[in-house]
């Protein structure tokens, strides 16, 4: 119990006095490559490290202690942007890759409003044929899978995909150029 007491007063006396110098030092690391706030990541590793306070032997390098957790932090919302960052270019990849289906045409042919104008097509569909398209061009599932999961059979489903292929290909067949 005195470790308790101990390590809560020495991080609390800590967090007081170095709080510029540990936002300055989270500030130095994420700047350009997070969307995260220094005090959010600060707040978070202190809470951490309170709330876990009983848990840990007597704490004998406080700031050595401190500033390994917040490094840890830090590398865990890198790897969360990074990972986040991946799945939006592996989305753009999967709309070019629909789009070179829809027009026979490989992505370098039409021109970057073509993809917006995708998106807002197939969100316009409605939600039998937009729930394929995206399960199927999108997120990398089979038909099979997703009959297993519905329960409709995957004729059912390979037909509303054909349609709805069908319909966006005419309501963007006049905006191609």
């Amino acid at each position: 119990m005195t470790s308790e007491i101990d390590n809560n007063k020495k991080l609390g006396d800590f967090f007081g006095t170095e709080y510029h110098s540990l936002k300055a030092y989270v500030n130095s690391k994420i700047k350009d490559s997070s969307n995260r706030d220094a005090e959010d990541i600060i707040q978070d590793v202190a809470l951490k490290l309170f709330s876990g306070a009983d848990r840990y032997s007597p704490i004998n390098n406080v700031a050595g202690f401190v500033y390994h957790s917040i490094k840890n932090k830090i590398i865990d919302v890198m790897r969360a942007n990074k990972s986040l960052d991946m799945r939006k270019e592996e989305k753009e990849s999967k709309l070019s890759e629909f789009a070179e289906i829809l027009y026979d045409q490989p992505d370098n042919h039409y021109p970057e409003q073509m993809k917006v104008e995708l998106k807002r097509a197939i969100m316009g569909l409605k939600p039998d044929y937009r729930d394929i398209v995206l399960a199927i061009d999108f997120e990398g599932y089979t038909y099979r899978e997703i009959s297993l999961e519905t329960g409709i059979p995957e004729g059912t489903l390979m037909s509303r995909r054909h349609r709805a292929i069908s319909l966006l290909y005419k309501k963007l067949e006049t905006k191609k150029i």
